[in-house]
């Protein structure tokens, strides 16, 4: 599993749309066996995401892309903040973070199918 964070100096940037890197985690068996800050460049997020095969997304706030991640499949945890390695770490300990899009229940259930 593919985590992306929008951030800036280490913490979660607050505006998702504007973000111009992504720390990215790699995910295996609920630990981080990668962590890497990517810088967006003129990649658009929507192609990045693609690009770096991302399952899911946690951010602070999010408005029009949220029918972007729908539409990838992106499971999306939203009205996040603080510093990326500390939220990863209640993520990744079950902590309920933010709101959860309705896509990641979507998810979920086709996994188990």
């Amino acid at each position: 599993m593919r985590v992306a964070i929008p951030t800036k100096n280490g913490r979660i940037d607050p505006q998702y749309s504007h973000a111009a890197e992504f720390t990215v985690y790699e995910i295996e068996i609920e630990l981080v066996k990668k962590k890497e800050v990517v810088p967006l460049g003129k990649t658009a997020i929507a192609d990045f995401l693609t690009e770096q095969d991302i399952n899911a997304v946690i951010c602070g706030n999010i408005r029009s892309s949220r029918n972007i991640l729908r539409a990838k499949r992106i499971e999306l945890t939203y009205g996040v903040l603080g510093e990326v390695d500390d939220v990863m770490i209640r993520y990744l300990s079950g902590e309920r973070l933010g709101d959860i899009d309705e896509n990641a229940f979507l998810r979920v259930g086709r996994e188990g199918e």
